[in-house]
C-alpha cells in the first residue's frame, strides 16, 4: 500500500511538471519544427525504405520482394565499384582539403599586405554556384581544343582527354571537389587557430622549442577535435556528392566516376527501377553510419 501510495505522488508530481509553463512553452515552440522534421524526413525516408523492399518503377507502385534487391546489389559488380570510388573519392578529398585548408589558416594568420583581399578570393570556389564552377571546368578541359590543352599545347605538351581517360577523369573530379570544398575547411581551421590560448606558445618558446614543434605539440592537439569534426562532415559530403561526378563526366568514361550515389541515380531514373536505387541509398546510409560512427569513437578517445 505505502509503494503504491508514493508511486501515485510520483506520477502526479510528474503530470504537474508536464503542465507547467517551463515545460508546455518549450514543446509548443518546438512543435513546428518536429512536425516539419517528421515531414521532409521521416516519411520520406519511411516511404523510401519500403519502395527497397519492392520492384516498383517510376510508373507503378510495384510488390513486396522481401530483401531481393539488396541481394541483387551486393552481388553487383557495378555496386563494389562505385563503393571503391566513393571511399577514394572520399579519402583524398578529405586529405586534400585539410591539407590545403590547414596550410592557408595558418598562412591567413600572419598578418601580411591584401590578406583581407585574399580571403575573399580563397573562398570563391564555395560561393560560385557548383553549377557554374563545374561546367566552367568542363569547357576548360572538354577536349584538346579546350583552354587547357591549348596551354599544354603552347609550351609543348602533349593534350590530356580528361574526360575520356577513366584516370584523368578520377583526378579531375577528386581535384574539383577538392577546390570547391577547401575554403569551409580553411575557415573552419582558422577559426580554431585564432581560438589557441597564445600563452602555450610563449610557454613553449621558453622551453626552447622551434616552429615546427610548437605546430606538433601545440596546434595539432589543440585542433584535433574540431579536425574530428569537419572530417566527418567532409566524409558525408564527399560520399554524397552528386554534382560533380554527374555534371563533370555523368559518371563516366565506362563508369569510372561513378558513385553510389550516382548509381541510386541511374537505378531510380534511367533503368526506371525505384526499388534497387532505394536500396542502393540504404545501403549508402549504412556506410556512412559505420564511418560517422568509427570517427565519434575516435573524438571521444582523443
Amino acid at each position: 500500500m505505502a509503494i503504491d501510495q508514493v508511486e501515485t505522488g510520483a506520477w502526479r508530481m510528474r503530470a504537474r511538471q508536464m503542465v507547467a509553463p517551463e515545460f508546455v512553452t518549450p514543446a509548443i515552440l518546438l512543435t513546428p519544427s518536429v512536425l516539419l522534421l517528421v515531414l521532409v524526413i521521416a516519411y520520406p525516408m519511411a516511404q523510401g525504405l519500403y519502395f527497397s523492399f519492392t520492384n516498383g518503377s517510376l510508373m507503378k507502385a510495384g510488390h513486396f520482394v522481401g530483401i531481393d534487391n539488396y541481394i541483387k546489389l551486393l552481388s553487383s559488380p557495378a555496386f563494389y565499384h562505385s563503393l571503391q570510388f566513393s571511399l577514394i573519392f572520399a579519402f583524398f578529398n578529405i586529405l586534400g582539403c585539410y591539407v590545403l585548408g590547414l596550410g592557408l589558416a595558418l598562412l591567413m594568420q600572419k598578418d601580411m599586405p591584401g590578406r583581407a583581399l585574399f580571403r575573399v578570393l580563397l573562398l570563391l570556389p564555395w560561393i560560385v554556384p557548383s553549377l557554374v564552377s563545374i561546367v566552367a571546368w568542363r569547357w576548360m578541359v572538354a577536349d584538346d581544343k579546350a583552354l587547357f590543352n591549348q596551354i599544354m599545347t603552347l609550351f609543348g605538351g602533349s593534350p590530356i582527354y580528361f574526360l575520356s581517360d577513366s584516370n584523368w577523369a578520377i583526378t579531375l573530379v577528386i581535384v574539383i571537389k577538392i577546390w570547391r570544398s577547401f575554403p569551409f575547411m580553411m575557415l573552419s581551421l582558422l577559426a580554431a587557430l585564432q581560438s589557441i590560448d597564445r600563452s602555450l606558445y610563449e610557454a613553449a618558446a621558453i622551453d626552447g622549442a622551434t616552429a615546427w614543434q610548437s605546430f606538433w605539440n601545440v596546434t595539432l592537439p589543440q585542433i584535433k577535435n574540431i579536425s574530428i569534426v569537419l572530417c566527418l562532415l567532409m566524409t558525408i559530403w564527399s560520399v554524397n556528392d552528386f554534382d560533380t561526378p554527374w555534371l563533370l563526366t555523368q559518371g563516366g568514361p565506362a563508369n569510372a566516376t561513378e558513385n553510389l550515389i550516382v548509381l541510386a541515380y541511374r537505378y531510380t531514373f534511367a533503368r526506371n527501377d525505384v526499388g534497387m536505387g532505394s536500396a542502393t541509398s540504404f545501403i549508402t546510409l549504412f556506410i556512412l553510419m559505420v564511418l560517422v560512427f568509427f570517427l565519434l569513437r575516435l573524438q571521444r578517445r582523443s
